[in-house]
């Protein structure tokens, strides 16, 4: 993502692995400061965002296909229990 105006460096998070119904899936978070969005992998989906323009959440959404196996990877290693602990 390209750092345009007044607007700050865009972050990512990851969180560690989910499990529903049998499958598993993470969800992966976009932030600015002033806008927000997130999305589910493997779906590589935004499922809500604020502030970003369509063609923004169309470029979030290739960004997560095209990096799929290092997000993945990302997820597996959190261990749920040490992030809690850094709260």
């Amino acid at each position: 993502m390209e750092n345009t105006g007044s607007k700050e460096e865009l972050t990512m998070q990851v969180s560690g692995i989910c499990r529903k119904d049998g499958k598993k899936f993470a969800f992966v978070t976009f932030s600015d400061g002033e806008r927000s969005a997130e999305g589910m992998i493997p779906d590589c989906r935004i499922l809500n965002q604020t502030g970003f323009e369509e063609d923004e959440i169309c470029r979030l959404e290739l960004f997560m296909k095209m990096n799929l196996d290092k997000l993945k990877r990302k997820a597996a290693s959190i261990d749920p229990v040490r992030a809690m602990m850094k709260d």
